[in-house]
């Protein structure tokens, strides 16, 4: 009854489906989802272009997932790498398990935030005196199996940036104090963004975010009007809103659903594989992340458009999201990383512009 009720008094939140433009953003918060492996995005642009918004709708917009009932890190019933070590123990014992349906996680991280807010805490007199491991769950605990958001991750504390990309990289959050060690899945989809102006992201921790999708202010007069139109209109009623748009949220949904369930049998070429090793080569990118990340997303592309099989077309619509921003800056360039991106792409892949 209680948790009807909160729902029926959650704070309504704009359709994903109901998004005018920042096509890019879209692509790329989709393509995460469908494999969080991709390794997460930076959404860098303007202030007031719609990057929370477009986050909070991506969130609102999926499915309901299973979890261990009362389990602080949101557990998985069956796979072993997204549940806790409670979980795991009451499974062996053969104890019974109780499930239940929530909304996906979606955790927003405050900027002032600390380490142990971040990873947790081990209550170490509680450890001595009563010798249990006394573990207070943090943010990553809570963003297990969802969406972990960092609005002006340019303005965070480089040591908890790291901590992030660690986590989402492996699956895994490791605490330890005083010798004492606990470990819990954390495996999430990491979604940072900020405005170019209030500084940059150090390269090699750029690297390490799987997409990076650059957002402007829309130009155009017309469509700039229409924007403003329907974020009035959806404030002022909502539930009409919602309810306009729950056949488009339900087939974007059913899209998403399927192509996770097809990407595991999604194959790419060998001649492609290499052709995207070129590029990264040509393009002088260190390590092979991007090739890496490149290939994934091709598939999660195909898998989208309920494909097995990765053609030219797919990669040209990713390639840049994956390597844009893992090339080194010159200052003396003048040609935008994306559009270098591009013309590599089209001379390698032989097409024309």
């Amino acid at each position: 009854m209680v948790k009807q009720d909160l729902k029926k008094f959650s704070t309504p939140v704009f359709p994903f489906t109901a998004i005018v433009g920042q096509e890019e953003m879209k692509l790329a918060l989709q393509l995460n989802v469908i494999d969080p492996k991709i390794g997460g995005v930076m959404i860098m642009g303007d202030r007031g272009t719609g990057k929370s918004t477009t986050i909070r709708a991506i969130a609102d917009l999926l499915p309901e997932i299973e979890v261990v009932k009362d389990d602080p890190f949101n557990s998985h019933k069956s796979d072993l790498d997204l549940m806790g070590n409670e979980v795991k123990q009451a499974i062996q014992n053969g104890d019974k398990i109780e499930t239940e349906y929530i909304k996906i996680p979606m955790v927003d991280l405050p900027l002032g935030a600390t380490e142990d807010r971040v990873c947790g805490t081990i209550d170490i007199e509680k450890a001595l005196t009563d010798g249990i491991k006394a573990f207070e769950p943090g943010l990553l605990a809570k963003a297990n199996r969802g969406l972990l958001y960092v609005d002006e991750v340019n303005l965070l504390d480089d040591h908890l940036v790291d901590i992030l990309l660690d986590s989402a990289a492996s699956g895994w959050n490791t605490v330890e104090r005083e010798g004492i060690s606990i470990r819990h899945p954390a495996r999430f989809v990491l979604v940072g963004s900020g405005n170019p102006e209030e500084g940059e992201l150090r390269p090699q921790l750029l690297d390490r975010f799987g997409m990076h999708a650059e957002i402007r202010t829309v130009k155009d007069p017309l469509l700039r009007v229409k924007v403003v139109e329907e974020r009035t209109s959806f404030d002022q009623s909502p539930q009409v809103w919602i309810k306009n748009y729950a056949e488009k949220q339900q087939e974007l949904r059913d899209r998403i659903v399927s192509a996770q369930k097809l990407l595991p049998s999604v194959e790419i070429d060998y001649n492609l594989r290499i052709k995207i090793s070129e590029v990264c080569s040509r393009l002088d990118v260190d390590g092979l992340r991007g090739d890496i990340v490149t290939n994934r997303a091709a598939k999660a592309y195909a898998a989208y458009d309920n494909r097995t099989k990765v053609t030219a077309e797919d990669i040209a619509k990713i390639i840049t999201l994956c390597l844009r921003h893992r090339l080194r800056k010159d200052p003396l360039e003048s040609i935008d990383s994306g559009d270098k991106v591009r013309k590599v792409f089209n001379e390698i892949f032989e097409i024309e512009d």
